[in-house]
């Protein structure tokens, strides 16, 4: 057993006791004043190691009772990690989850549950239940919609949804579906890390990829610890999923990321005290500038514009790129409305 210096939570402690409130179900973007955003490019990537803590921002969605998340991605000081371009951590939440039809443009939707039944159905025909350790990953491509709910049998909600940006050769396929319910498993010491994406050592995810990634969620147990071993030319980062995870010796609050950088041929995970979980994020610096607005990623202003006025006619009964759910009962999401000024890209940190 790996033993690790001993750590007052302090506060860590606090933190958590503030965080634990219940937070909403959260899979898709939801807000109804969505604000631009930038992901991508190379000119900030910090490629020697860094240890930069992003702390959670509460997020309300859904209008006047509104639903809150903690999202660390896009962030002030961080846009993205790699294609990774979106991280909300919600729940644990006891109330069903009711997401109706909405559209998705450029990115891959990574559904991945701690606790919690969520059913998956969208326009081309596909329907799954996601269930912890399973992984439900919808490529939306030019156009896709879909629905989640929670099953009527669903013990309380705790998750993460996360946005893997599509490179330009891959925005424009055909929007597809995968569900795996078996996934491989990475060992060291007392971490367990199940791989969501890519590849951790020798244990490689069977989901389809279209940029170098990786994506694991991380467990570590009591009083031990391990090492996940890196791609030194990736940037990575760790969140952590509850408190008492310590990064490289240092204790982190519940619910932050820490964005590592480049680099790094390894992390090491330990729990203090109480075991400890965490999702580990990275990939290949992605170099192309991306504008995100709602449940869009695209490339400019008029692109943004123009998917959402389609997804206008969509949700009237139109025939068009993004389809209709069919097996839903009940109306599609509409759209926010777009700001007054020109969507603009902003700094990637």
């Amino acid at each position: 057993m790996r033993r690790i210096p001993a750590i007052a939570l302090g506060p860590g402690a606090r933190r958590r006791a503030d965080l634990a409130r219940t937070y909403a179900r959260r899979v898709s973007n939801l807000d109804r004043r969505p604000e631009e955003s930038a992901a991508g490019g190379l000119a900030t990537v910090s490629h020697e190691p860094v240890r930069r803590v992003l702390a959670p921002r509460e997020v309300p969605l859904g209008g006047p009772r509104a639903m809150l998340v903690r999202r660390t991605l896009p962030h002030r000081e961080q846009r993205s990690v790699g294609a990774w371009c979106f991280v909300d951590d919600y729940g644990p939440s006891t109330e069903p989850m009711a997401v109706p039809p909405h559209p998705h443009t450029g990115l891959q939707t990574v559904t991945w549950l701690l606790s919690g039944e969520v059913l998956h159905q969208d326009s081309i025909g596909s329907e799954a239940v996601v269930r912890p350790g399973s992984l439900s990953l919808m490529t939306a491509g030019r156009g896709i919609t879909h629905a989640e709910t929670s099953t009527p049998e669903s013990p309380p909600l705790r998750g993460v949804q996360l946005w893997v940006a599509l490179p330009g050769t891959a925005r424009e396929m055909a929007p597809a579906f995968e569900h795996h319910d078996q996934l491989p498993v990475h060992v060291d010491g007392g971490l367990s890390a199940t791989v969501v994406l890519g590849r951790v050592g020798d244990a490689a995810s069977p989901a389809t990829t279209y940029t170098p990634i990786v994506g694991a969620d991380v467990s570590v147990a009591a009083g031990d610890a391990g090492a996940l071993p890196l791609e030194p030319e990736w940037e990575h980062a760790v969140l952590a999923l509850s408190d008492g995870l310590v990064v490289d010796s240092e204790l982190v609050a519940g619910g932050s990321l820490v964005y590592l950088g480049c680099g790094r041929e390894n992390v090491v995970l330990a729990a203090s005290g109480q075991s400890a979980r965490a999702l580990l994020l990275g990939g290949e610096p992605f170099d192309e500038e991306l504008l995100m607005w709602w449940n869009f990623v695209g490339r400019d202003h008029d692109e943004v514009v123009a998917a959402r006025d389609e997804w206008q006619r969509a949700v009237g009964g139109a025939d068009t790129r993004f389809g209709q759910v069919e097996s839903y009962r009940g109306p599609s999401l509409p759209a926010p409305t777009l700001p007054g000024t020109r969507l603009r890209p902003r700094r990637r940190i």
